[in-house]
């Protein structure tokens, strides 16, 4: 019987359940639960577990709330486990429904053993041809769909930098990138489009760095940079175009404007205490979450409690507007206020426009020493 898979059995009748469970036996090993949300945590706790069979009426949390929590969690696992729902009176809308939530197959109330066996074979056998490539995909050396390295290949290639620096006296920088809340975007997008994105970004990516830096990726809708030779300042530097070209950036998504932004962290040796380069990556990483804690759009670089605070440039502002991102300027307006003065001046002197400038000024001002 251990060596049995395990499947997981959840209907609020214990009838249904016990029936469920003759025809399961023998075959699989079965787990039960009455209600959603039990199984919610029987799923999280329970690693073992290969496969649900769900009703979809059910108390405290229905077979859509379930379905809908595995296919979000943050576990890869219980985003791709197979989910069959028993079916009774449900009409086409609630199957289309259920197909959107991401459904792996229906079987109908009183089926016959053969017919649901038949199911979970074919899912389980596609389960696991899924989880060999994955396995398959961490040892090679590129990514297979975005052709950028594999984060197992990057952890090797910031090994091998660091060697030469330490051998050469040379400053190696590591930059991670992501997403910021990618896992909304992948939520509000799905994640094939989603994923899409995110392959636009590495292709961009890839066209901007030094041919010999090394782009991989660090997860999900998350890249590194390894960048040997570069100190830190010029690795923030460039961290900080990437984040103003990715913050204007028009991406249309079947017809639709999404506004994306990323967080950055940096981490270099020997400035960074770092006792190895996977050590380094993490530290990198790091920071990406604390930007991303922070309130994105951020760039973190150095032992730094909290970002330094961004002055906006100019142009850069002209750009958000642009791309309709107004929010972003408005708490720079002062300090852009106060930098386009000269600009009315000349056009007040030369069009004799009688803008109130001694008012425009006197207001900037007064904005300005309110937020010291």
């Amino acid at each position: 019987m251990a060596d049995l898979p395990r499947i997981l059995v959840v209907d609020d009748s214990r009838m249904v359940r016990m029936t469920l469970i003759k025809h399961l036996k023998g075959n699989y090993e079965v787990r039960e639960e009455a209600d959603g949300e039990s199984a919610w945590q029987t799923l999280v706790l329970d690693q073992s577990l290969r496969a649900v069979i769900s009703d979809l009426q059910m108390p405290k949390l229905d077979g859509y709330g379930l379905l809908e929590k595995l296919r979000n969690s943050k576990l890869r696992r219980l985003q791709t486990i197979p989910f069959i729902l028993v079916s009774g009176e449900e009409t086409e809308e609630e199957r289309e429904k259920a197909r959107a939530l991401g459904v792996s197959d229906f079987v109908t109330k009183g089926v016959g053993s053969s017919e649901i066996l038949a199911r979970l074979n074919t899912l389980l056998a596609l389960s696991n041809a899924q989880e060999n490539l994955a396995a398959g995909r961490e040892g090679m050396v590129q990514d297979p769909a975005s052709g950028l390295f594999s984060r197992k290949y990057l952890e090797l290639q910031a090994a091998q930098a660091l060697s030469h620096g330490a051998r050469y006296g040379l400053e190696v920088s590591i930059m991670v990138l992501g997403f910021d809340d990618f896992e909304e975007v992948t939520v509000k997008l799905g994640r094939d489009l989603a994923d899409q994105v995110s392959a636009r970004f590495g292709k961009m990516l890839a066209g901007k760095v030094r041919q010999e830096d090394s782009l991989g990726h660090y997860g999900a809708g998350q890249y590194a940079i390894i960048a040997p030779g570069t100190s830190p300042i010029l690795c923030a530097a460039f961290a900080e175009r990437v984040r103003e070209a990715v913050e204007v950036a028009h991406v249309a998504v079947q017809g639709r404007q999404i506004s994306l932004t990323v967080s950055i962290g940096v981490a270099s040796i020997p400035g960074d205490m770092a006792t190895s380069a996977i050590g380094l990556l993490e530290l990198a990483g790091d920071r990406m979450q604390q930007a991303m804690r922070f309130g994105g759009n951020q760039i973190v670089s150095g032992a730094t409690s909290a970002p330094p605070v961004r002055q906006m440039k100019l142009q850069h502002a002209l750009e958000m507007i642009t791309a309709r991102r107004e929010d972003a300027v408005v708490p720079h307006i002062e300090a852009l206020g106060i930098q386009v003065l000269p600009l009315l001046r000349l056009m007040n002197q030369e069009m004799g426009l009688e803008l109130p400038l001694a008012e425009i000024e006197r207001r900037l001002q007064d904005r300005a020493a309110n937020k010291k």
